[in-house]
């Protein structure tokens, strides 16, 4: 074999099987596919003993991570009463535990330092997150995918984990995806 032939075909030979090879997703991640694409989500703050009445926006591009498709990365771009507030947020599966996770990192409206985490519950397609509000406070999170391009959304706040009062609820609509 000429020389210049050798480097070509050993890196045919090295590359291909690694190009073949199929990606190990787990089929759990498949239920967070609806998520995908960009939305559009306009709600209320309630007045309870938690909260002042006010609206809200969130503008939220979502798509899977490159090349493994293993996590859900969706930016997050909000107004709260006025005030911004943008976010990375990560949804995946995790294979060790076998459950969902949610994180969120903020860029503004919140310290930097506190990441949000969260277990992530998928119920058919209702989604809650659970975590968060202090330590004497629980908050959960609660999507309810009407259909692949509309999830209605209401954050409840929990002194005792069992009764719950909703103090936002809005609606999002898919626009992109």
């Amino acid at each position: 074999m000429k020389p210049r032939l050798i480097l070509p075909v050993l890196a045919t030979l090295v590359l291909v099987p690694c190009l073949a090879r199929p990606l190990t997703r787990p089929v759990a991640l498949r239920r967070l596919d609806v998520a995908t694409g960009r939305w559009i989500f306009h709600g209320r703050t309630l007045k309870t003993p938690f909260s002042k009445p006010g609206t809200w926006t969130w503008q939220a591009d979502c798509r899977w991570s490159a090349p493994d498709r293993l996590f859900l990365e969706c930016a997050f771009d909000n107004v709260w009463n006025g005030r911004p507030v943008r976010s990375l947020v990560v949804d995946t599966y995790n294979t060790h535990d076998h459950r969902y996770w949610h994180y969120e990192m903020f860029e503004s409206g919140a310290g930097g330092a506190h990441p949000f985490a969260s277990a992530l519950t998928l119920e058919g397609p209702v989604w809650i997150e659970s975590g968060g509000g202090g330590s004497k406070i629980r908050q959960r999170i609660v999507y309810d995918y009407k259909t692949r391009s509309r999830v209605t959304v209401a954050i409840e706040l929990s002194r005792d984990g069992t009764h719950w009062i909703t103090v936002d609820r809005g609606i999002g609509l898919k626009v992109r995806p």
